[in-house]
């Protein structure tokens, strides 16, 4: 009786199934013979593997050596057929498709990493800033080996997620494989709740620093407040802005569109194309740059990837910022969340996107107009003498009692406020952003210098009754 009652399920779907594909293909334009098969052949082929499918999932029913739950079978077999054709399609069940939902609202549980498969181990795309992962010291490119002694080959990237994901407080020990590094690094995380903030600012001299992790619901409300905050504190001293979108892994296609179009005044910002040209569609920006025509810089690397390409290729091929850094990921593909009643979702990649000047990014990444690796700084003593060190040089005896009353007060107590000064000099440098912010300061004498402010023709009051008049 079940036997027979799971065939009649199977063949109601078949049937209902075949009847939606008859009247697609209904509407194609006639075929001449010989050259394609024909809507009925079509669906008779179509019918024959859907029904092989109906014949391994019973037989597996029915005598696999363990008894195996009808829906994860089901689900398993979607997510299978899913995963085929691509690293980032996937079905999603109820409890999955909930999390999504909550993760791009900006909260979610977990390690706090951006993962793909590549050769069958897990890629991290990249680490999300102030998260457990990201203080761990996991960084994009690395290779998941192992997550709790247990080896990731075999396991699809569904399976691999489940088990890194766990209860809020509990250990994970991964094996990561590194380029450059002999031997497998083991990594010990506590899973957290992952809250974040994915807009950041602050003023780094007269320019304004603007740090996006990752494109969720509030990322473009987030760069416009930046942008006002920044105003208010520099005033009319700003040089530019700094968009830093290292190892952002992406996010909602729409807000990569509304965070491009804070800084563009008009042009396309991003073409999706999809199977059919129908479904071709062009976002355009709106008239007004929150910026002000003034230069930016942006800054990726290879953990910037999808709606991070998406910015800083408008921004690149509009010549509205200069992209400084390493080759971005180049995911460039659209995926759209599709919900199934009763059910989870289905994420299918639907379409390519391509920038304004019609470049796919798709395994190519964006190139930067200036490459520039992440490095430290070193200085090298020098052993050179000086006009001090020659016999009789003048003031040589003054110099010398500057030198020893400098090495008294070196060797003085130092209090809290010197220590906290210190303290902040011995952090690492964060080399590209330097060079970021060096490029912004000498822009901005170039345009001082190119454009200098013209004075009045005639100023007939003195200097001292102008400021009577300031005063």
């Amino acid at each position: 009786m079940r036997t027979f009652f799971f065939g009649f399920i199977i063949s109601a779907f078949l049937f209902f199934g075949s009847s939606y594909l008859y009247q697609s293909t209904a509407q194609e334009a006639p075929r001449t013979a010989g050259e394609q098969p024909s809507g009925t052949d079509s669906y008779s082929e179509t019918y024959r593997h859907l029904n092989l499918f109906g014949d391994v999932f019973e037989r597996v029913r029915a005598q696999y050596v363990e008894e195996v739950d009808d829906k994860e079978l089901v689900e398993t077999s979607i997510n299978g057929m899913l995963t085929s054709l691509d690293p980032h399609s996937a079905y999603l069940n109820a409890d999955r498709f909930k999390e999504m939902q909550v993760q791009t609202r900006g909260e979610f549980g977990g390690l706090g990493i951006e993962v793909t498969m590549e050769n069958g181990f897990v890629k991290v795309v990249s680490p999300i800033d102030d998260t457990p992962a990201f203080h761990a010291g996991v960084q994009a490119g690395d290779y998941i080996t192992q997550i709790d002694e247990e080896p990731v080959l075999g396991l699809s990237l569904g399976e691999a997620v489940d088990k890194m994901r766990g209860k809020v407080g509990a250990e994970i020990t991964l094996e990561i494989r590194r380029e450059g590094t002999e031997g497998p690094i083991n990594v010990t995380i506590i899973r957290d709740i992952i809250q974040i903030q994915s807009v950041r600012h602050r003023v780094e001299g007269n320019a304004g620093y603007i740090r996006i992790t990752t494109f969720s619901q509030n990322s473009e409300p987030g760069v416009k407040k930046a942008i006002a905050d920044i105003k208010k504190e520099i005033g009319d001293n700003i040089v530019g802005y700094v968009l830093d979108l290292r190892n952002n892994p992406g996010g909602l296609l729409d807000q990569a569109i509304l965070v491009s179009d804070v800084f563009l005044d008009k042009g396309e910002i991003v073409s999706t194309r999809g199977r059919n040209e129908n479904d071709t569609k062009r976002d355009n920006a709106t008239p007004g740059d929150l910026a002000d025509g003034l230069p930016v810089v942006v800054l990726v690397n290879g953990g910037s990837a999808s709606a991070s390409e998406i910015v800083s290729g408008a921004l690149q091929d509009h010549k509205r910022a200069i992209i400084l850094g390493t080759k971005s990921f180049g995911k460039g593909s659209v995926q759209t969340v599709i919900p199934m009643p009763g059910h989870g979702a289905v994420r299918l990649t639907t379409a390519r996107y391509y920038t304004p000047s019609g470049r796919s990014i798709q395994a190519k990444g964006i190139e930067p107009d200036i490459f520039v690796e992440q490095a430290t700084l070193e200085t090298i003593g020098s052993n050179r003498m000086h006009e001090s060190d020659l016999r009789g040089a003048l003031d040589k005896d003054k110099n010398k009692e500057k030198t020893k009353e400098k090495a008294a007060n070196d060797n003085k107590p130092k209090d809290k406020k010197d220590s906290k000064e210190e303290e902040e000099e011995e952090k690492p440098q964060d080399y590209q952003l330097s060079r970021a912010l060096d490029l912004l300061n000498g822009l901005s004498l170039y345009n001082k210098s190119a454009n200098p402010t013209p004075k009045p023709a005639n100023d007939p009051a003195p200097a001292e009754e102008k400021a009577v008049k300031e005063n």
